[in-house]
């Protein structure tokens, strides 16, 4: 009897695969930058995934800002002008072509698949030095106001970091809620920027980060600002200590 059943889930097997062949045949999978035909679970071609560039050592400790040549492990000038309500600021890529791409696709075309690879792409934040002592405690997707997340369906920052969590097995948590619908920080200065979030944020449950090591999530890095104050409500609250993690820097 168990035989059987063995060869009937074989059996099932090869029919399912059967199906995904004749699927890939006449539906091929497509590169979602540059539409040419892929094979199946891939979502970048070959020429696409070589634009997707790493942030590798010479890089500001701070806040991850890559710099070219052979300098040791440093702070930026911009870091040194300001003072952080955070640790550092890890990025896995930069911000450009492919990366790019897929963020704004998950962010303004609401493509909430691919928040799979922006996931696979953050957890390599995860393997820095930099967020390996103290281990984190908890992840916490910066929040959208409600109407913004309303008009895109959901908050991407959330959406990745929720991947991360089930992958990696770290709790994440919604704490800081945006209060303050602010305008969209594109083409705004650093000044402007922390100007416009000036009370964007505030925490309802303080008990949940009391005495924690927090590790705040975004899609991507550019002056720190809203990081920073979503940070600054953290530590207001007793964390333990604030990281950031974010998919690219800017």
């Amino acid at each position: 009897m168990s035989g059987f059943i063995f060869l009937g889930d074989v059996a099932t097997a090869s029919f399912k695969s059967s199906l995904r062949s004749l699927g890939e045949l006449l539906f091929p999978s497509h590169c979602v930058r540059c539409r040419q035909a892929i094979p199946a679970r891939h979502i970048l071609c070959r020429s696409c995934r070589c634009e997707v560039v790493p942030i590798t050592s010479p890089f500001c400790h701070c806040c991850s800002e890559p710099f070219p040549g052979g300098y040791p492990s440093f702070i930026c000038t911009s870091c040194k002008e300001r003072r952080f309500s955070f640790l550092c600021a890890v990025s896995a890529y930069r911000f450009r072509g492919a990366v790019r791409d897929v963020i704004h696709r998950i962010k303004y075309h609401s493509d909430y698949g691919l928040r799979v690879q922006a996931g696979r792409w953050l957890v390599r934040t995860l393997r820095d030095p930099r967020m390996r002592t103290p281990q984190p405690d908890l992840l916490i997707p910066v929040p959208l106001h409600s109407l913004r997340r309303r008009e895109r369906g959901f908050n991407q920052a959330e959406a990745i970091a929720e991947w991360v969590s089930h992958r990696c097995r770290i709790p994440c948590i919604r704490a800081p809620v945006r209060i303050k619908n602010t305008a969209t920080q594109t083409g705004f200065d650093r000044k402007k920027r922390i100007s416009n979030l000036r009370g964007a944020f505030i925490l309802h449950h303080n008990r949940d980060v009391l005495a924690k090591h927090c590790v705040l999530v975004d899609d991507v890095f550019t002056t720190g600002s809203t990081l920073d104050a979503c940070a600054r409500v953290l530590r207001a609250a007793g964390a333990a200590s604030i990281r950031c993690i974010t998919v690219a820097r800017g």
